[in-house]
């Protein structure tokens, strides 16, 4: 049986166990070589001592882009249009304020 994924190793996801994928690209799915394998065996009920002969071909790699975090300047220039003014950020609003805004 031949089957096509995808493959995705990257060292840097948010947690474990999307560090290493196997994925189908048609439909997304990720399969488990347990469930690969029964479905080899015609998936009827029992135990089974079973080979599995691995290949693996790698058809195309495509590297992921590295993480970049944005510098502390950079965030404070993303958000200085934002800012009118130097009183904003000594008198921050209060419930007061939103009160007669809302009104």
């Amino acid at each position: 049986m031949l089957k096509h994924f995808v493959l995705n190793l990257n060292p840097n996801a948010k947690f474990d166990w999307e560090r290493c994928t196997l994925q189908n690209p048609i439909t997304g799915e990720q399969p488990t070589i347990a469930g690969l394998v029964a479905q080899l065996v015609g998936e009827q009920p029992g135990s089974y001592l079973v080979a599995v002969n691995l290949e693996v071909t790698v058809l195309e790699q495509v590297p992921i882009e590295p993480v970049r975090s944005l510098s502390r300047r950079a965030i404070e220039r993303s958000i200085e249009p934002t800012i009118n003014s130097s009183e904003e950020l000594a008198n921050p609003v209060t419930a007061e304020t939103l009160a007669e805004i809302a009104a």
